[in-house]
């Protein structure tokens, strides 16, 4: 991290630098934890952003969170939770491992409180990020014909370009699991799967009704393009998705979708814009049929989480394929899906959803 270009974290509508102090190693411990101390607010607004009550004893304050990022408030040996004490004149309690609750700051002061509310809020952040994706917001591209044009076009390439560098059967899609992703998410709890659900559906009443105008958004499925920059060492080929009448509607959804989410947090923004993709080859599935070819690429702390993979040469079936006709969708349901869990139909398991019509 540069010391003139410090990291900025957004919480609650003000923005803070995140200043790293040296990190502790302790021998026989599973994972090194990170703590960020002096988080200096940037913008002017008042620290107004919290409820803090007033109590006989001085001020108190709640903070909702997955058990699963405890242990990351609690720290090694309760380090973490300690220095918070000691730093903000505070007190702090958290729940035991395994029970649900509500972490709760109490202390005599409330701009102590309210500085120990915001380095918890920027830790849970913090850790909230190196989890694995869990969920993902999506379509389906599952129909019928969809998938039997599918199913066709891998037959096609593997009698026409087999001989190619790393082309086999391998890399190809489950045509039940082909999707169209709008955003992944990391859902930690039940509250949090239930939380987005109504957040779809507020989607749905803000905008999508009108976008959609309650019917099917009718698309096409045609042509190829690829991820990087070498067509002779792909990774992920994937099937271009459109509107059928040229219209923007799917492009304007997907992207309000993406930008009401990233707003609330549950979404980390990657992107201003959803790239409409619909995979149907990715060197992942090489190794591991049930992998999906998203991951986090970064943790929290900048490390980057590599993923060995042998890329194939796409040329030929670029060449050949270039507007291979896959079939038209009516689009009518986004889907809080959950990754590598599937329904009794072979396609992912839905967690929750909203219809168009």
């Amino acid at each position: 991290m540069e010391v003139l270009r410090p990291q900025l974290v957004r919480i609650g509508g003000r923005i803070y630098r995140k200043n790293p102090i040296q990190e502790q190693t302790y021998q026989h411990e599973e994972e090194d934890e990170d703590f960020y101390q002096g988080f200096v607010e940037c913008a002017e607004e008042p620290c107004d952003a919290y409820e803090v009550v007033q109590t006989q004893q001085g001020f108190r304050c709640t903070v909702k969170a997955p058990s699963l990022l405890y242990k990351h408030i609690v720290g090694k040996r309760g380090d973490t939770r300690k220095k918070l004490e000691v730093e903000t004149k505070t007190s702090i309690s958290i729940p035991k491992p395994g029970q649900d609750g509500e972490i709760v700051i109490t202390g005599q002061h409330r701009g102590g409180v309210i500085s120990a509310r915001t380095r918890i809020d920027v830790l849970l952040l913090t850790f909230r990020r190196k989890q694995p994706f869990t969920h993902f917001l999506a379509f389906f591209l599952n129909e019928v014909e969809v998938q039997e044009r599918f199913l066709k076009f891998q037959e096609e390439v593997l009698e026409k370009c087999s001989m190619d560098h790393g082309v086999d059967s391998t890399i190809f899609q489950n045509p039940k699991k082909l999707h169209l992703t709008i955003g992944m998410l990391v859902l930690l709890s039940e509250q949090e799967i239930q939380q987005t659900c109504e957040m779809l559906q507020q989607c749905k009443e803000d905008f999508i009704d009108d976008i959609s105008g309650g019917k099917p958004l009718e698309v096409e499925m045609a042509g190829i393009e690829y991820m990087n920059d070498d067509p002779g060492m792909v990774d992920v080929l994937y099937a271009k998705v459109h509107m059928k009448d040229g219209s923007n509607r799917l492009q304007e959804l997907v992207d309000r979708v993406l930008e009401h989410f990233q707003a609330s947090g549950l979404i980390v923004k990657e992107w201003n814009s959803v790239k409409l993709h619909a995979t149907v080859m990715n060197t992942l599935f090489r190794k591991d049929p049930n992998a999906e070819g998203r991951y986090n690429l970064y943790t929290a702390d900048g490390k980057y989480i590599f993923k060995e993979r042998e890329s194939f040469d796409g040329r030929n079936i670029l060449k050949l394929f270039e507007n291979f006709y896959f079939g038209t969708l009516k689009l009518n349901s986004i889907h809080i899906s959950q990754r590598f869990t599937v329904d009794s139909f072979g396609n992912y398991a839905s967690c929750g959803q909203i219809d168009f019509s």
